[in-house]
């Protein structure tokens, strides 16, 4: 009897390990649907004349060239700062930020891949780190490139700008990814 009560405890144990649930079920089809209609409301959002909205280009774009919504970042302006310049493509900038993916089964405010700060944001607390702006992804820098010192914006990058259709394991960033950074200009280096 004791054996078999063990056999029964052992299949329902095995059956539930072999139906995992998917991290990301329809990811591709979630980000893009995801990111359109973010474009949409901002483009409704700036039309009405909200300005703490805005949709850039990538910044390697000619104005003659024809566009798709992947060409674009949208940022939402949090806070001002005091700087009157933007860095160039060539610049060295600090930066802090926190980067995330959308929402998915274990991380329901999104999956947090890199950061320079740990929590909330707080100005007298986030460490900045330093990047060369022509090192990063087209997404990152589009939005450096259009910041000044003390800007603080929450950005939208679509996966063409980001890190394309393929994974990057090395971040555990799946392919098709719109990453969502909270990032702040702290020093523009020249």
């Amino acid at each position: 009897m004791f054996l078999l009560g063990c056999a029964a405890t052992f299949f329902v144990a095995c059956s539930e390990d072999n139906d995992p649930k998917e991290e990301f079920p329809n990811w591709q089809e979630t980000n893009e649907t995801y990111f359109n209609s973010l474009y949409s409301q901002a483009s409704q959002r700036i039309a009405a004349g909200d300005n703490s909205w805005r949709i850039l280009r990538k910044w390697s774009l000619q104005d003659d060239v024809p566009t798709t919504n992947s060409d674009f970042i949208i940022a939402h302006v949090v806070e001002n700062g005091e700087g009157t310049v933007s860095p160039k493509f060539t610049d060295s900038v600090l930066v802090a930020y926190s980067g995330r993916l959308l929402p998915s089964l274990s991380y329901p405010t999104g999956y947090i891949f890199d950061n320079s700060y740990i929590g909330e944001f707080h100005p007298e607390t986030a460490r900045a780190r330093g990047f060369r702006i022509s090192g990063l992804t087209d997404g990152f820098s589009t939005a450096l490139q259009n910041m000044h010192e003390g800007d603080r914006w929450e950005i939208y990058v679509p996966a063409a700008l980001g890190y394309g259709t393929s994974d990057y394991t090395e971040a555990k960033i799946p392919g098709h990814s719109v990453l969502i950074f909270d990032l702040m200009l702290s020093k523009i280096c020249k």
